[in-house]
């Protein structure tokens, strides 16, 4: 069977024009997943991806496939985060290619292993340019076009940045990642602060998700039952999450734990380390 037509530029819903939401990192894991559920609420997407040179450009088409099957207006952007001239040109492009940007999703990350005792300044600097930076700069950039474009009928601009229960639960293991996490979640509340009415800005705080890192099937099936509630969150439990603060006006400046309850659970390591 072949694909429903995309919608054309602008194309209109009984509301006006279909909001359009960015999402970073949208070719695989937890990024494609809320961009499918942000499609299903009636969002058209800017898919996000690292860069042509990056194995998730495969990926990333066939997540525009999927959702262009669906009749969703979808395009790819490419820009590598550690790249500030590609990262302040990324939200500016989408607006020009898809007429309007009233969402932000930030769900692309590195996460890279050190502690305290193997600490790098120099991969706290990368990490920083990704972790923090680029989401920053996003959404201030979606705070400058909201202010440029019409209000849209249905919606309310938001940013929300994925973040980690790690924050809640501390350890030391990923040390330069938490530092970033734990930065991300302050400019959380201060963007929240300082760029409303125009948008609003929340964070998600997933807890074990997805095998990362050295991880195998096994550990990752021990390590999601650690729990307060015996089992931990999946890529639909954040999508969802995502779409709750997307359409929730009412929301800003909060950080919800999607984790099944792991910040509960004093944990002394990161996970991985528990089920060696």
């Amino acid at each position: 069977m072949s694909a429903p037509d995309v919608p054309q530029r602008g194309a209109a819903t009984p509301d006006g024009p279909r909001p359009v939401a960015l999402v970073t990192g949208a070719a695989r894991r937890i990024g494609r997943v809320i961009a499918l559920e942000l499609a299903a609420a009636g969002y058209d997407i800017a898919l996000h991806h690292r860069g042509a040179d990056d194995r998730s450009l495969d990926d990333a088409e066939a997540t525009a496939r999927e959702l262009r099957a669906a009749g969703v207006r979808v395009q790819l952007f490419p820009a590598d985060f550690a790249d500030p001239v590609a990262t302040a040109a990324l939200l500016p492009a989408v607006a020009l290619a898809l007429g309007r940007v009233d969402a932000v999703v930030n769900s692309a990350s590195r996460f890279e292993y050190d502690s305290p005792e193997r600490f790098d300044p120099a991969l706290l600097t990368s990490l920083t340019r990704s972790n923090v930076a680029a989401p920053v700069e996003l959404a201030r950039a979606l705070a400058t076009q909201v202010r440029a474009q019409p209000a849209h009928a249905r919606v309310t601009p938001c940013v929300v940045n994925l973040l980690d229960q790690k924050l809640h639960n501390p350890n030391p293991d990923y040390f330069s990642y938490t530092l970033t996490k734990a930065a991300l979640a302050h400019a959380t509340v201060l963007l929240a602060q300082a760029l409303a009415p125009a948008l609003r800005v929340c964070g998600v705080s997933p807890g074990i998700t997805l095998v990362s890192g050295p991880m195998d099937e096994g550990e990752f099936a021990k390590a999601h039952k650690l729990t307060a509630l015996g089992r931990s969150s999946t890529p639909e439990d954040i999508a969802r999450a995502v779409r709750f603060l997307v359409e929730s006006p009412a929301i800003t400046g909060i950080d919800l734990a999607v984790d099944g309850g792991q910040h509960l659970v004093g944990q002394p390591r990161d996970v991985l380390f528990l089920v060696k």
